[in-house]
């Protein structure tokens, strides 16, 4: 068997290797023959350094039979707010008056909800909620944009009340719905049902940093909150609270001491970079600088693994007519000194919508595949709806599943963070920054369990883990390191 190995390979040893071990004596032959083993496994060491942009290890046994990730990242959106009535899932059945019923600052139970208000659609709902959860789409149905909640660093925690889950209606920003925090819409009706339920849907799933978008994106490439050294004054924020429930300030910068035994400093909501594209309003020294803490695709990168971070309206954005649905801080990679302007790794990793599109029809997707949907089409209210933003997921789900590449995918559709809607279950405790609320995951891959409702807690940077684990990667942070890489969702 090694003979034959090996003059399969003589051509190859002959181009790379000194021509004198071609010819053999009699007695090299017996020599070699009996060191077999020794020569396939310089040869193959030998293929192992040509770099393979899907699978950097030659085993295809368990986790290895994955070639391509796809990360496709929603918004908004807690798990009982879309799969609460899953069958066989941890959701609104469980809840109990003591973690549904909404308390003010005090305390105090509302007799109603507070009302729903602003647009769009605001007026849609009656102004005397009860004061429990409710179904939305008998007010506004899912295709439908409703008015947005409350989703902030600081606020989140003072939401989720110690676990108690019963603050969510009061700590809202003026002008924002906190009765509509309540509500959750009719499983039944989700355009990504089907999926959930074909595949692997997790319902112990949490966003991996309180508040909302920026910082969610930021965690899932680098598992760390990013910094703003010497921030203007005017973007730190004073977390103090006043009576109505509103922070003193409500910077974007935390203040020394915030997160407590941190100098501070941390940028944690909306906010831009110095980089292309910003709104070409955001005043200058408002600008995040360049970051350089190491990123997940700078993990890929040191091991040659392919990888992009695909986004909707991305061209159009680069080239200075954003769509007004754009979402600049949904896109993390351009806070990284690494894919900074004017660099080849921005320009080779940071890529249109329709280009993953593209290669997933003609199955020439990288190894790891990051998709952000245009705002109109991400499930973010305010400015999109539900049946929009998983009928477009699902189009790029089945573009992947139809296309070559679907044969050894997973590919993970999750949510940034809830959006500000409430959650019965309370998160787990593990440090400062979070876990937050917990969020839907469907985990769609013939490796996936099939018709599985996954009760293992898992967190956004769960995905990291899994990405390392698959392609051998260090990890960023503590969180990554010790975070569960989904190891209960497959069949491998």
């Amino acid at each position: 068997m090694h003979k034959v190995i090996l003059y399969q390979n003589k051509n190859l040893m002959k181009k790379h290797y000194n021509t004198k071990y071609i010819n053999f004596s009699p007695l090299q032959a017996k020599l070699m023959a009996a060191t077999g083993i020794a020569l396939v496994i310089i040869t193959s060491a030998f293929y192992s350094c040509k770099k393979n942009n899907n699978n950097n290890n030659s085993s295809t046994s368990g986790i290895n039979k994955v070639n391509h990730v796809v990360v496709i990242y929603m918004e908004n959106h807690s798990f009982d707010n879309l799969y609460g009535s899953f069958a066989g899932a941890n959701g609104i059945s469980n809840a109990t008056a003591s973690n549904t019923t909404q308390v003010d600052g005090t305390g105090k139970v509302y007799a109603v909800l507070p009302g729903v208000v602003g647009v769009p659609n605001g007026s849609l709902f009656p102004a005397n909620l009860p004061n429990d959860i409710f179904n939305i789409d008998q007010y506004v149905p899912n295709d439908m944009i409703t008015p947005d909640v409350t989703h902030r660093f600081y606020q989140e925690p003072l939401q989720i009340d110690g676990g108690k889950m019963d603050k969510y209606a009061f700590y809202n920003i003026p002008g924002s719905s906190g009765g509509l925090s309540q509500g959750y819409y009719q499983t039944s009706q989700l355009p990504l049902l089907a999926m959930a339920e074909k595949y692997t849907l997790c319902d112990n799933f949490f966003h991996s940093a309180f508040g909302g978008s920026f910082l969610n994106h930021q965690w899932l490439i680098a598992a760390a909150s990013p910094t703003f050294p010497n921030a203007p004054a005017a973007d730190i924020a004073n977390p103090t609270l006043l009576a109505n429930g509103n922070l003193t300030a409500d910077g974007f910068v935390t203040p020394a001491n915030s997160p407590v035994g941190t100098s501070g400093g941390f940028a944690v909501n909306t906010c831009y970079s110095v980089n292309a594209p910003h709104p070409a309003s955001t005043a200058v020294a408002n600008l995040v600088p360049n970051q350089t803490n190491p990123t997940i695709g700078d993990r890929l990168n040191d091991k040659g693994v392919s990888w992009a971070w695909y986004s909707g309206g991305w061209d159009d954005a680069l080239a200075g007519n954003p769509d007004p649905n754009f979402q600049f801080h949904h896109q993390p990679f351009i806070y990284y000194k690494n894919y900074a302007d004017g660099t080849a790794l921005k320009a080779a990793h940071l890529k249109d919508e329709t280009v993953f599109i593209a290669a997933a029809r003609a199955g020439t997707l990288p190894a790891v595949s990051f998709v952000k949907p245009l705002g109109t089409y991400n499930e973010h209210p305010g400015y999109s709806d539900v049946t929009a933003g998983e009928s477009h997921a699902l189009d790029l789900i089945n573009d992947v599943l139809n296309g070559p590449n679907g044969k050894d995918v997973v590919i993970i559709v999750t949510y940034d963070e809830n959006g500000g809607f409430w959650d019965h279950v309370a998160p787990p405790v593990i440090d400062a920054w979070g876990p937050g609320t917990r969020v839907p995951a469907i985990i769609i891959s013939p490796f996936a369990k099939t018709s599985f409702v996954d009760h293992t807690q898992y967190e956004t940077v769960s995905i990291l883990s899994f990405i390392e684990q698959r392609w051998g990667l260090s990890p960023l942070s503590t969180r990554d390191k010790n975070a569960n890489p989904l190891s209960n969702a497959f069949n491998f």
